[in-house]
């Protein structure tokens, strides 16, 4: 959890001994919606609770309880259900749906342009819920991509109806600037009245940016942006963007029609024409793929500190064609009225009231809200004095980053961009570089799941392993060297070590023992240790019991051999001869000393034992004296008396 998270207040708090307070999500300037868990129904819910400098603002707290009202009526799966709103001393609070996920205008500062698949499923989804608040006689009036909820899961839904009122009580008055000047309705600018149309007008504008990527009116002042509602036509979607069917330009510029009459009577008219393009353009809307029951993903994702922001519906757009068997019948419906004297005079008075009106915006409104500045890559003295320059207090945080230097900015919360109070607290996260870990002995287990374990530490692989031949199994590491992120001397991880995120490692990996050879002649050896490339040479060795030409072993290596090294084969000569003493002549008893001392083994008929060693005489032996045997050969005597 970030250090803006902890330094939060609400964090922990439990409101009206229910809602247990988990983590902040969204801030706004009327409002701050938490993550909270109800105790009473052990289910996650989003807390949103008014700011406390206008709990006491019994406007601010009308919106609050009409907001709770108005979707409380509702039974849509495509609004944000509202369960619940109270007070507990201070804080005035809804309890309402939690939804992870991102809301349309996130995903438009992410795509800029959505594609047509991606428009369908969205407009659809809207149009539904929109549908649902007429339909019960409900104008929600605060229609913008702001308030479109895009959840993981593939949800869409229509959420903030703090604005929202009968369409009975359809004037604006005082409260005419709470919508967003982008997409005001002309009437609501003219006159201050709203009704079911105005919602379609909102929507017509929301269609338009969707599909091209920026709002049709700009000015530096809401009264210039307000002025060009009031007074220009909203253009073509496929002036800026080409690959807008004919279709969707027509549907855009029925729903922006200046004149209320001239539009779709509600979402529901607007629905119906949407799906005939649908039908018209073979493209529909994304199917939601539906909750897994039990433990929620939500919950997953905050319990592991992660909020993964999913675009529903994110598709692969299909061939479009222009025709149109219903364009003709929709240009006729946005003929444009010609401008007569009496809207000059009107928009005399709608000047006035501007001028008073952009008092409040920019004093108390949400004009007085600053956004916050981008400090990304600076020092905290740089991000200070930036937010300072906005009227924003920089409170110092930290937090671990692999990719921003150490004492640089990661960001801000809020979120560079957020619009916030003047003299707010707005954390500036500086990086601490990257985490560390202690990391388990790596030895002994194969290269992938080395791999996986360490890439759960953003470690990564440098290059090829490099390869032994050991008694270890063949496939598993018998070595790891890790290089800090940046470069350094590489650390022995074999067994265990601390390590930094975004650094590399190096394995050594064993291929197995070498081929055993021992006993093979020496061609079917160096044919086997080929195979596995080794080189060979050979050295000769006499062997006793050894065959000539077979190999008795492979010769001492500094370390573990590698493929392309070269491996010694020791290969017996056989056994070594030695020269047989010439004994003939001697007596028995020399002659027979003689051949031990040589090392050869005497042989003759035992008899001659009995005859007194005098009187013996060798007359020959076999082998003869001066051949060559190994030693241990045995040698016949032929003995005879002296004559």
């Amino acid at each position: 959890m970030s250090t803006s998270q902890q330094t939060d207040p609400l964090i922990g708090r439990l409101v009206d001994g229910r809602y247990r307070v988990r983590a902040r999500i969204a801030r706004g300037g009327m409002a701050t919606v938490y993550v909270a868990t109800d105790l009473r129904l052990e289910r996650r819910v989003a807390l949103k609770v008014m700011h406390g400098h206008l709990s006491d603002d019994t406007v601010f707290q009308g919106r609050f309880i009409q907001e709770a009202r108005a979707a409380a009526r509702l039974a849509d799966p495509h609004v944000v259900n509202v369960f619940d709103q109270g007070q507990d001393g201070e804080l005035a609070y809804l309890v309402m749906e939690y939804l992870p996920g991102i809301t349309m205008r996130e995903l438009l500062r992410e795509q800029r342009r959505l594609t047509i698949p991606q428009t369908i499923t969205i407009m659809d989804a809207v149009l539904s819920g929109l549908a649902a608040a007429h339909r019960a006689g409900i104008v929600h009036r605060d229609v913008k991509p702001e308030n479109v909820l895009l959840a993981e899961d593939g949800r869409i839904k229509i959420g903030d109806f703090g604005l929202a009122r009968a369409t009975s009580a359809n004037t604006a008055t005082g409260q005419m600037l709470l919508g967003t000047i982008a997409y005001l309705a002309p009437e609501l600018v003219t006159r201050g009245t709203a009704d079911a149309r105005s919602d379609i007008y909102a929507l017509g504008i929301m269609l338009y940016e969707m599909l091209v990527g920026e709002q049709p009116y700009k000015g530096e002042q809401p009264m210039q942006i307000a002025y060009q509602h009031a007074t220009d036509s909203v253009p073509r979607p496929s002036a800026k963007n080409p690959g807008v069917p004919e279709q969707f330009d027509e549907l855009v510029m029925w729903a922006t029609e200046r004149e209320p009459d001239d539009r779709p009577t509600d979402a529901r008219v607007m629905l119906e024409r949407l799906r005939e393009i649908e039908k018209d353009l073979g493209v529909f809307p994304h199917v939601v793929r539906t909750v897994t029951p039990g433990a929620t993903r939500e919950e997953e994702a905050y319990d592991s500190g992660e909020m993964t922001k999913v675009m529903p519906g994110t598709f692969t757009a299909p061939t479009v064609t222009d025709d149109s068997d219903n364009a003709t019948r929709l240009r006729a419906r946005t003929r444009r009225n010609s401008v007569t004297g009496g809207w000059l005079i009107a928009l005399v008075l709608l000047l006035a009231g501007l001028a008073a009106g952009a008092g409040w915006w920019f004093g108390s409104g949400p004009g007085s809200l600053v956004a916050v500045a981008d400090v990304s890559g600076r020092s905290i003295e740089e991000a200070s004095a930036l937010l300072a320059e906005q009227s924003l207090v920089a409170v110092p945080g930290q937090d671990y980053s692999r990719d921003v230097p150490t004492g640089q900015a990661i960001g801000t919360d809020p979120p560079a961009g957020s619009r916030v109070d003047k003299d707010s607290e707005v954390t500036v996260i500086i990086s601490l570089g990257p985490a560390s870990h202690d990391l388990a002995a790596l030895s002994g287990v194969s290269v992938d799941a080395a791999t996986a374990t360490l890439a759960e530490f953003f470690i990564t692989p440098s290059g090829d392993p490099t390869p032994y031949f050991t008694d270890a199994p063949e496939g598993t590491v018998i070595g790891a060297w890790i290089t800090p992120p940046g470069g350094g001397d590489a650390v022995d991880c074999t067994s265990g070590c601390t390590a930094l995120e975004g650094s590399t490692v190096v394995y050594d990996v064993s291929l197995g023992p070498i081929p055993d050879v021992v006993g093979e002649n020496v061609d079917a050896a160096r044919s086997t240790l080929s195979d596995v490339q080794l080189e060979t040479s050979v050295a000769e060795e006499f062997s006793d019991d050894v065959d000539k030409g077979v190999v008795i072993g492979i010769g001492e290596h500094d370390g573990n051999f590698r493929p392309g090294d070269t491996v010694t084969l020791i290969v017996s000569k056989g056994p070594q001869l030695f020269e047989v003493p010439s004994v003939v002549g001697m007596t028995l008893s020399d002659a027979a000393q003689a051949l031990r001392d040589a090392g050869f083994s005497p042989n003759y008929a035992a008899f001659w034992n009995a005859v007194p060693n005098g009187l013996t005489k060798v007359a020959d032996t076999s082998p003869a004296g001066e051949s060559l045997h190994p030693r241990g050969t045995r040698i016949d005597l032929t003995i005879s008396l002296l004559g």
